[in-house]
């Protein structure tokens, strides 16, 4: 077991040394196993690979012969959400392991073990984030809207993992069960990336898939990116599609609160 050198005394800087604390436990383990970075960048590198290289010639989007460029941004959502089902099972082991019974008995704040935990594991995912953002490049995805824009669309998918992290949080801490964290996070994975307009336009899907679509918050994250990158759009038409940074707002934030929010209470009471 990894021990923690915590200070006992609280400081204004405490809380920040103990989530830096924990965050660098966490990223000292993925040097031992790095399987954490193969597992996320896997999946959307075989997204890339067989719809954006293999079949781009079968598929056709309204408006843009450049099918690569409009799946990049739901390829990078897949990174997100590929990240739920591992950080969900690095918590539930932890919990089975005692070593959340250890950090209960340590004076330090209860939320900083589950924000260190986030933390560290939003580093790896930007590391899957950028090996992806590579092979897109190679690819040929490009951005066409200059490098402050560029950047705020990258912002806005580290924002977007951050936050689904915490679904992950969330379901370590309620589920002790790996098998079943495995397959709801990969659940997770598949259908909020394939009913979203990450790989096709709205009119392209099932009807009854396409009020879903259109109100996922993928499919709003997705359309803000491609704004900021200038790749194409397929405007589906609706409040979603017309004001997707509300859309963001609302279910990012409410999606951060809640799992934030019965994380912690879950960890205190554990």
């Amino acid at each position: 077991m990894t021990t923690l050198d915590v200070p006992t005394a609280q400081t204004p800087l405490a809380p920040v040394t103990e989530v830096l604390a924990i965050a660098g436990r966490r990223l000292r383990r993925l040097r031992r196993n790095p399987g954490r970075l193969v597992g996320i960048t896997l999946n959307p590198l075989i997204t890339m690979i067989a719809l954006g290289y293999l079949f781009s010639n079968a598929i056709e989007i309204p408006g843009s012969t450049n099918y690569i460029e409009f799946i990049f941004a739901g390829v990078v959502m897949q990174v997100g959400l590929a990240s739920i089902g591992p950080t969900a099972i690095a918590v539930a082991l932890d919990v089975q392991g005692g070593l959340v019974d250890r950090f209960r008995s340590l004076p330090i704040s209860r939320s900083a073990v589950l924000i260190g935990h986030t933390i560290a594991d939003l580093a790896i995912s930007l590391i899957g984030l950028a090996v992806v953002t590579a092979f897109g490049l190679l690819f040929g995805w490009r951005s066409h809207t200059g490098f402050l824009p560029t950047l705020a669309g990258f912002a806005l998918v580290a924002v977007f993992i951050f936050t689904v992290l915490w679904v992950g949080v969330l379901l370590g801490m309620a589920s002790r069960n790996l098998e079943t964290i495995e397959s709801v996070g990969g659940l997770v994975a598949v259908v909020f990336s394939f009913m979203s307009t990450g790989f096709l336009s709205v009119e392209k899907l099932p009807g009854w898939i396409q009020p879903i679509a259109q109100w996922n918050p993928v499919s709003s994250v997705i359309a803000a990116c491609r704004e900021l990158w200038g790749n194409p759009v397929a405007d589906s038409g609706g409040f979603p599609a017309e004001n997707p940074s509300t859309v963001i707002l609302v279910s990012l934030g409410t999606l951060f609160v809640v799992t934030s929010y019965l994380s912690v209470r879950r960890y205190r009471n554990a």
